[in-house]
């Protein structure tokens, strides 16, 4: 797949809600281990129960994955698995800050301010994925990734078990791929710079 992109992508900011987790574990299962770019990742789950999708992902992937914590910095090769009850956005600095606040687009933890931030911060070195997911949250994050010049993936229809998030996402027509879930880890290789390579099987 042709990539429409002329900057390598440092960082990757993925939103999703119901249906998304067998879509996140298999991306990250298929990323080389020396991807050079760090994940973010935003999963609507129940805020009253302790999230297990950090273990669950470090199983499948060849990354390190994390839960993230406030003032986390940012590393290239890492995944960083937001709490269900806390809103997360990136420094200047390139570090993670985590925080309550009221619901943003009826969800905590959202999105946009993750999105919103990392684009501010990243400009065109950011790359938004919206996977399944009712409701439509990260409508307004990838508008902002895409007025920055950052690149916006939204998992295909074929493909979600929820189409509520990506087709929102679509609709704004800031969406530059959208694609099933098992293309996007070569697409990402791909906008990440490593051109030369093959995502893991």
């Amino acid at each position: 797949m042709a990539v429409r992109s002329s900057k390598r992508a440092e960082l990757v900011v993925v939103g999703g809600s119901a249906g998304a987790i067998g879509p996140l574990t298999e991306l990250l299962s298929r990323l080389p281990a020396d991807f050079p770019a760090a994940v973010v990742v935003v999963q609507h789950s129940d805020p009253t129960r302790r999230s297990r999708l950090a273990p669950i992902l470090a199983r499948r992937s060849a990354l390190r994955v994390q839960d993230a914590a406030n003032d986390t910095v940012l590393e290239p090769g890492c995944v960083y698995v937001i709490p269900p009850d806390r809103h997360a956005s990136v420094t200047a600095e390139g570090h993670l800050r985590l925080f309550d606040g009221t619901r943003i687009r009826h969800v905590r933890s959202s999105a946009n301010p993750l999105f919103e931030s990392a684009a501010a911060v990243y400009d065109g070195r950011v790359i938004a994925i919206v996977l399944s997911g009712s409701g439509i949250d990260a409508t307004d994050g990838v508008q902002a990734v895409k007025q920055r010049g950052g690149a916006v993936i939204a998992q295909s229809v074929q493909s979600a078990a929820h189409f509520g998030m990506p087709g929102s996402a679509i609709a704004t027509g800031a969406v530059d791929y959208i694609v099933p879930v098992e293309e996007i880890p070569e697409l990402l290789c791909q906008l990440a710079g490593m051109t030369n390579r093959e995502p893991s099987p």
